[in-house]
């Protein structure tokens, strides 16, 4: 498939901007125990949405369009607060946050949220449910690309490794998995988190998870034939 012309690439058209999104978390409160799990996540999430995923928040079912999956879904703000700024949802829907009648849950509802592709926050799923979305779109030919979002400390969970052996088995060089390193996991990995993907055949980067211009680059690498596995470092936070 060909991308049509109402998908956007690069930057689009906002009156939000990075400086808006610490406000907008601020409009969310209830979870707080979670505020760490959430702005670790903040900078890596601005760079996708604001620069690398072709998405079109009036069309955000397109055909054509890149997939995100959020397997950190615990402590969603971040992921709210961009979406808002880029025009997927109204900004004064933040203010329920967490309430009953509010969209807005402390895990992110596809059925709720539009752009939302998976509903997430059972961790140790979101690199299968990826595998799977990028199989489907090799099969239909199609030039989208799918992102997967995780914590260092999700990959703990067994599924998550059994993910990356079979993505890199199947050289599916349409799917991106990002891992927040935020120094969470119990056991690690000799060398770091990249040797974990690099030993199953992906190409790897690791990125400042506080630099835009570092993270755009990390995501921006050729990996043609393979799975690309970007690390994304944010120091000590929880």
């Amino acid at each position: 498939m060909v991308l049509t012309q109402h998908l956007a690439t690069g930057r689009t058209d906002s009156r939000f901007d990075y400086d808006d999104l610490r406000p907008f978390l601020a409009r969310m409160t209830g979870d707080e125990k979670h505020d760490d799990a959430a702005t670790s996540t903040l900078d890596v999430l601005w760079v996708l949405y604001d620069r690398i995923l072709r998405v079109d928040p009036d069309r955000p079912d397109h055909p054509d369009r890149d997939r995100f999956v959020l397997s950190k879904g615990h402590g969603p703000m971040a992921y709210y607060a961009v979406l808002a700024a880029r025009g997927f949802i109204d900004p004064e829907v933040l203010d329920g946050f967490g309430r009953f009648d509010s969209p807005l849950g402390y895990h992110p509802d596809r059925m709720l949220v539009p752009g939302v592709e998976v509903s997430s926050g059972s961790l140790g799923q979101g690199l299968a449910i990826g595998v799977g979305m990028a199989l489907g779109i090799r099969s239909r030919a199609s030039s989208s690309r799918t992102f997967v979002m995780l914590g260092d400390g999700e990959m703990d969970e067994g599924s998550v490794h059994e993910a990356i052996a079979v993505a890199g088995r199947f050289g599916l060089d349409r799917l991106i998995a990002i891992v927040i390193d935020n120094a969470s996991a119990r056991h690690g990995w000799p060398g770091g988190v990249a040797t974990r993907f690099g030993v199953e055949g992906w190409a790897t980067e690791v990125v400042d998870g506080r630099d835009h211009a570092d993270i755009e680059e990390g995501l921006r690498r050729r990996h043609p034939g393979r799975p690309l596995a970007v690390v994304a470092r944010v120091g000590g936070a929880r």
